[in-house]
C-alpha cells in the first residue's frame, strides 16, 4: 500500500477529483494548506502598493492506494492538475504500513 500526497492549486481541486473518480479512486482527504516552493511566495499589487505574500494557498490531497495503482493515480493527478505555470505543485509517494477501517475493523487492502 502507498500514500500519495499531492499539493495542487486550489482551482484545480474539482478537476482532479473528477479525474480520480473516473479511474476508480474511492476516497481521498483534502486539506487547505499554505506554503512556498522555489518562487518563495509571490508579489501582488493592491491599490498601487506591492505586497509580498510569503505563503501561497494550496490544496493537499492524501490518497491511500494499493501499490499496483500508484502509477495510474500519479499520472491522473499530474495530467489533471497541470497548468504549465510555476506553482502547479508536487506529488509525493510514501509507503503505508497499515490501514484500519474503524467501523468494521477491516485492515490493509480491505480497509482502502
Amino acid at each position: 500500500m502507498k500514500l500519495i500526497i499531492a499539493i495542487i492549486q486550489p482551482h484545480k481541486l474539482d478537476t482532479v477529483r473528477e479525474a480520480l473518480t473516473g479511474i476508480g479512486v474511492e476516497g481521498l482527504t483534502v486539506s487547505e494548506v499554505r506554503g512556498y516552493g522555489r518562487q518563495r511566495g509571490q508579489t501582488e499589487v493592491y491599490r498601487g502598493t506591492e505586497y509580498q505574500i510569503n505563503y501561497v494557498p494550496k490544496i493537499k490531497l492524501e490518497i491511500a492506494v494499493d501499490a499496483g495503482s500508484v502509477d495510474k493515480v500519479i499520472e491522473t493527478v499530474r495530467d489533471s492538475a497541470q497548468t504549465g505555470k510555476i506553482g502547479d505543485g508536487k506529488i509525493f509517494v510514501l509507503d503505508l504500513g497499515a490501514a484500519v477501517r474503524i467501523r468494521t475493523g477491516e485492515t490493509d487492502q480491505a480497509a482502502l
